[in-house]
């Protein structure tokens, strides 16, 4: 028989016990994006058929996102490659834009990258997907982020056409209450090419982010020759990364900006998507435009 000590001895561990439990923490919640910034590089302007230029991280910040813009042309300028480095076991830190003309200008004019950058995020890699190679005069391949990891941001690359090949969908998937995971790239002929070619999609992604959402927009559909519309995310996140879409055109419009806003010390919070005709076009369409955002 115990005593009245020994009785009070296990209620001590007994209680003891339970307290731990109780203090034991929980499972790290998703990591946020803190140090969320945008950086814009602008190449020189002048009358060469093609321009490139690349917007770099500050050192010790990655790549989470991409954008461009094309300065001096309406629709005469189409942007060729959205190429964010790194890799499969490399994080991005930098994004190279190239630009072509579609058909001769005499102006001067350039393109402009955007890196939106962010303090190191975990598991951060660059996931790339070619499309098959032919002269078909649309193709569409899709990068998906390996399992376990979401979408952060967006890139493509045309190869083997300059100039002569449009990207009509760029398109995260995910929804307002649905983390993206995977990138779609859709791309036509500008004008009709015997030439072999194909589409790349990138993905940047990484663990699991908090809050992180697609959030979308879609402009007016007519037949102006030119429109923009900007996907704004839900209040209290931040833009990671962005994309759009052209309904109605099938090779015939042209985004000629892609931009985020923020700075080099202000977070994103939205994109824009500015579209004209390449060629005169009757029919009406309509642009959308994608934001990826997460808590900061």
């Amino acid at each position: 028989m115990r005593t009245k000590n020994q009785a009070r001895a296990s209620v001590l561990v007994l209680g003891l016990v339970a307290t731990a439990a109780v203090l034991v923490p929980a499972s790290p919640a998703s990591a946020a994006v803190p140090g969320l910034v945008r950086i814009a590089a602008t190449s020189v302007s002048n009358s060469a058929d093609y321009h490139s230029v690349t917007a770099t991280c500050p050192v010790g910040k990655v790549l989470t996102g991409t954008g461009y813009e094309l300065n001096g042309v309406t629709g005469e300028g189409v942007v060729d490659d959205l190429r964010p480095n790194g890799g499969v076991a490399t994080a991005p830190t930098a994004v190279t834009v190239g630009a072509y003309e579609t058909e001769a200008f005499a102006g001067n004019w350039s393109v402009t990258a955007y890196a939106i950058c962010a303090n190191p995020l975990p598991g951060l890699v660059r996931v790339a997907t070619a499309s098959v190679s032919n002269s078909a005069d649309y193709r569409s391949v899709t990068a998906t982020c390996p399992a376990g990891k979401v979408l952060t941001g967006t890139g493509y690359e045309l190869n083997g056409v300059t100039g002569e090949g449009v990207v009509d969908d760029f398109r995260p998937n995910g929804g307002v209450a649905t983390a993206p995971t995977a990138v779609t790239v859709g791309a036509y002929e500008s004008d009709a090419t015997a030439l072999n070619w194909s589409a790349t999609a990138y993905a940047i992604c990484a663990n699991p982010l908090a809050g992180l959402v697609r959030a979308s927009a879609v402009g007016a559909s007519n037949s102006l020759d030119f429109r923009s519309v900007t996907a704004t995310c839900p209040v209290g996140k931040v833009l990671t990364g962005a994309g759009y879409e052209l309904n109605g055109v099938t090779g015939e419009g042209i985004v000629d900006d892609f931009r985020p806003n923020g700075g080099p010390a202000t977070a994103p919070t939205s994109a824009a998507s500015g579209a004209y005709e390449e060629d005169a076009f009757a029919g009406n369409w309509s642009d959308t435009a994608y934001a990826i955002c997460a808590t900061p």
